[in-house]
């Protein structure tokens, strides 16, 4: 079994992906060798596998990242209005 094929089997394991609602589900493979999978539903786009550091180090930025430049972004306007 080539890696496009272990892929393809783990994203189709209902066992990777949590329970709940199908459009707000996470996915969750060691064995996918992907950082971006498509979501279950298709017009949705991708999540993360955070089964790899990869997808992990992706969410904590996206974390980390996006109050930081909101709050650089709040500290420029407030300047520029002084």
């Amino acid at each position: 079994m080539n890696q496009d094929e272990i892929n393809q089997a783990e994203w189709e394991n209902p066992a990777n992906w949590t329970a709940g609602s199908k459009h707000l589900c996470v996915y969750f493979s060691r064995r996918d060798s992907r950082t971006w999978v498509p979501k279950r539903t298709p017009w949705m786009g991708s999540t993360l596998n955070l089964g790899r550091q990869s997808g992990v180090a992706w969410l904590m930025g996206f974390i980390i990242g996006i109050p930081v430049v909101i709050i650089v972004v709040c500290i420029v306007i407030m300047e520029t209005l002084k």
